[in-house]
């Protein structure tokens, strides 16, 4: 093999895969893993770690797939990131670990995430196949003190995760019916499998982390209430999971959802499966407004659902912040990119339903504060896109419950909790990390946060004790 290539992760046929939700990439087999792994140059300086929020000893995992150790390189990677088979399948490897690869100064960058996702998949593989189970945490064991953490996400699950390792006793509250966040309601079966989530929960689980579902705080009970009922420590990470919309006429009519709701009836609601009666609309063609991974999920999913698809964003393809993994996906899938193109209108037929979207025609001028070129509207360039529904995916904000419940918890103006380098907030004891702090962000950036919280977190009450 030309060692200046990644070994290629295959995938299934698109015009097969529109059909059904099945997953679309495959994982390496052994003999793939093991060539692909052979590329690394196991650097000195590792600057792959340094891109990786939660500090996986990538080329010690590497280095041991090379060998065929493949449980062993599991064994590694868990020592730094407790949902392995997540994050090789939804991380932006691209943009992070990957995009430090020296190997990709000349040629591909090492396939990271593919590996990892390899070493994961292997690991779930075995474990099935012997009938074992995941070391359970000793219940005897006396634990250090109690933490609550709200919200099974990413940055939840990944906080409990360490504080459990650490010897705290870790209490998730979710107000959703099952544990996962984003990974649940978000990311399309077709990317990441459910029953892989569920998995890797049950292992965190069974380090003696307890998850309350159902569970709305700051409805139900509020962080003063935790903290007296005899909680030491508070980890918020809520997320991002309130919808934005563009403000634009129409936004009412019937058949426009947010990316939010959309995916969430889709995911958690399983409304793709014909054995359950999720309302959703059905439709023949829709527009999915956003350029980032949401709307490409959206997208796809609004394509295996029967309907023509499109993808309207207002700046080009170049400026599109979803991976270009996800992009080439959705165009194999037969979905429509109208780039440089913005909605001004949602236009509704007589009986309030969507049966257009107006449009107009952008072009690109200076960069603006994010570093891309500003669109501006081509004048009389306004057209229609004649759809029956429309998905806005042009980002989140965070919920405003916890923090119009818990006094003196300090906000921004965008409704995110404020939190320093350690995750801690202006309420002592009180931390907080992820999309909730940061703004909608990537899965892998959420866990890291976690990870940053519960060092913070175990700092924080070794020291109250020693007072």
């Amino acid at each position: 093999m030309d060692n200046l290539k990644k070994t290629p992760v295959e995938a299934r046929d698109p015009q097969e895969r529109i059909k059904d939700f099945k997953e679309v990439s495959f994982t390496y087999t052994p003999e793939q893993a093991m060539a692909e792994a052979k590329r690394c140059l196991n650097c000195k300086n590792s600057p792959c770690v340094a891109g990786c929020p939660v500090g996986v000893k990538i080329p010690e995992f590497i280095k041991l797939i090379a060998e065929g150790k493949f449980e062993d390189a599991y064994g590694k990677i868990v020592e730094t990131n407790g949902l392995p088979a997540v994050c090789g399948r939804v991380c932006p490897q691209e943009n992070q670990c990957e995009g430090k690869c020296i190997r990709g100064i000349k040629g591909d960058s090492i396939g990271i995430g593919a590996l990892e996702r390899f070493a994961a998949d292997r690991h779930r593989e075995m474990k099935k196949d012997s009938g074992c189970s995941e070391k359970t945490a000793n219940s005897d064991a006396k634990k250090l003190a109690k933490v609550a953490i709200i919200g099974a996400g990413p940055a939840g699950l990944a906080c409990a995760s360490d504080l459990a390792d650490f010897g705290f006793d870790v209490t998730i509250f979710e107000a959703f019916h099952i544990a996962g966040g984003v990974l649940a309601y978000g990311i399309p079966e077709f990317r990441l499998p459910k029953s892989i989530v569920a998995d890797e929960i049950e292992a965190i689980k069974k380090k003696g982390v307890e998850i309350k579902t159902d569970y709305v705080i700051g409805r139900i009970k509020t962080i003063d209430e935790l903290m007296e009922s005899g909680y030491e420590a508070v980890f918020i990470s809520t997320g991002a999971g309130l919808p934005k919309f563009m403000g634009i006429p129409g936004e009412g009519a019937l058949g426009t959802y947010s990316a939010n709701e959309y995916l969430t009836r889709i995911n958690l609601m399983k409304a793709y499966r014909e054995d359950y009666d999720t309302p959703l609309m059905k439709f023949k063609k829709v527009a999915v407004v956003g350029g980032g991974n949401v709307a490409m999920d959206a997208a796809r999913c609004a394509r295996r659902m029967g309907a023509e698809t499109y993808i309207v964003y207002r700046r080009s393809e170049k400026e599109m912040p979803a991976r270009a993994e996800e992009k080439e996906h959705a165009k194999e899938e037969g979905i429509i990119f109208k780039t440089l193109t913005n909605p001004v209108e949602i236009l509704e037929d007589e009986n309030k339903r969507v049966r257009a979207i107006k449009c107009v025609e952008m072009e690109l001028s200076d960069p603006d504060e994010s570093g891309r070129r500003r669109p501006v509207v081509k004048e009389n360039s306004e057209f229609e896109i004649e759809v029956d529904g429309v998905i806005m995916a042009i980002g989140s904000d965070t919920n405003p419950v916890i923090g119009n419940t818990t006094e003196g918890l300090e906000t921004n103006k965008k409704g995110c909790i404020v939190a320093d380098e350690n995750m801690a907030t202006t309420r002592q004891g009180i931390f907080a990390g992820g999309d909730t702090v940061t703004g909608a962000a990537t899965v892998i950036l959420a866990m890291g946060a976690g990870r940053t919280a519960a060092a913070s977190i175990k700092e924080y009450i070794e020291e109250k004790h020693k007072k």
